[in-house]
């Protein structure tokens, strides 16, 4: 395994994963597991009345691409609608699986990009971004259902 695959970066945003609490009331509530690796993480948010994510919270046991890939996306998804959400998760995945060249709009994604060379770590790096889009789609669904 390379030594930039678990670069000082990768580590540091491993260690510092915000909204690393579930909440209380969630509106939606989504696990994901990789079956390759065993990697989880669980989501739990809340839309405002705007249909934009207002909490949210992950636990997240998983590697530290996985745990790194929890960090930007949870520093990053309050205010975010869901399709802003299910937008990050597709592109992260082309990236991903070179059929891009970048990895979007969602800040800091780059920090990623050795691991496109293993495609074994892919499943556990989208987690936490496949596990918020679904939570943020059930979410708006519940609310329009009202």
């Amino acid at each position: 395994m390379s030594r930039s695959l678990y670069s000082r970066d990768i580590l540091r945003l491993a260690a510092s994963i915000p909204h690393h609490a579930r909440l209380a009331a969630p509106q939606a509530s989504v696990e994901k597991a990789s079956a390759v690796c065993g990697s989880r993480v669980a989501v739990d948010l809340a839309l405002d009345e705007d249909g934009r994510v207002a909490a949210l919270g992950q636990e997240v046991r998983a590697c530290a691409l996985g745990q790194a890939s929890a960090a930007l996306m949870g520093a990053h998804a309050i205010g975010r609608a869901p399709d802003e959400l299910a937008e990050a998760r597709d592109t992260l995945a082309a990236y991903l699986a070179g059929s891009r060249d970048d990895p979007g709009a969602w800040p800091g994604l780059s920090v990623l990009s050795e691991a496109r060379a293993y495609p074994a770590r892919h499943a556990a790096i989208l987690l936490a971004f496949d596990a918020a889009a679904e939570a943020a789609a059930r979410a708006a669904a519940l609310a329009s259902a009202r």
